[in-house]
C-alpha cells in the first residue's frame, strides 16, 4: 500500500505486485528514494487521465534510473482508478512516471497489434481526490500540454501497512 499526500488531499494505493512484479520494484525504488517528493501531476486530461511522477513545481525534468521491461501483457486492465506507467512509443520505456486511469481506457490495454501501458496498481481509497485534480485548470507550460496552471504538487509518497 502507498499513501499519496498532495496539495488537493490524501489518496491510496494497492500495488499488484503478483502481477506486475517489476514494475512494483521499480516504483517501490523511487518511493523509496524520495523521487516523488515535489513533483507535481504535470498532465492532466480530464475524462482521460492524471500523469506524474517525472516533474519538479519549476516543469525541471527530474532524474531517474534505467526504462523497465514493460508487464502490460499481465492480464491487469487500464480501467478507472488503476495505476499504469508512463512510457515514450518506445514499449520498454517506463521509469518514474505514472498515471491513474479516469475512466476505463481500453484503448491502451495490451493486445494484438498494441503493446499497451503496464497496469501495476489501483487506487483503493481517495478516488474524490483523483477526480478533484482532474477537475482543475490547465494550459500549456514550458512545452508541455495539459499542464495544472496551479501546480498540483505530491507532497510525500510512502509505504504504509495494508489495514
Amino acid at each position: 500500500m502507498i499513501r499519496f499526500e498532495t496539495s488537493m488531499g490524501t489518496f491510496t494505493v494497492e500495488l499488484d505486485a503478483d502481477s506486475a512484479p517489476i514494475t512494483c520494484e521499480n516504483f517501490l525504488r523511487y518511493v523509496d528514494s524520495g523521487h516523488f517528493d515535489g513533483t507535481i501531476f504535470h498532465r492532466v486530461i480530464p475524462g482521460f487521465m492524471i500523469q506524474g511522477g517525472g516533474f519538479g513545481a519549476d516543469m525541471g525534468q527530474r532524474q531517474t534510473g534505467a526504462p523497465i521491461q514493460n508487464e502490460a501483457a499481465n492480464g491487469l486492465r487500464n480501467r478507472r482508478g488503476s495505476l499504469a506507467m508512463a512510457r515514450t512509443n518506445d514499449i520498454h520505456s517506463a521509469t518514474a512516471q505514472f498515471f491513474v486511469n479516469l475512466v476505463d481506457n481500453a484503448f491502451l490495454d495490451h493486445r494484438p497489434g498494441n503493446f499497451g501501458y503496464a497496469v501495476f496498481g489501483r487506487v483503493s481509497d481517495g478516488m474524490e481526490v483523483i477526480d478533484a485534480i482532474a477537475a482543475v485548470a490547465t494550459g500549456r507550460q514550458r512545452g508541455h500540454d495539459d499542464v495544472p496552471v496551479e501546480p498540483v504538487l505530491i507532497q510525500s509518497v510512502r509505504r504504509i501497512a495494508a489495514d
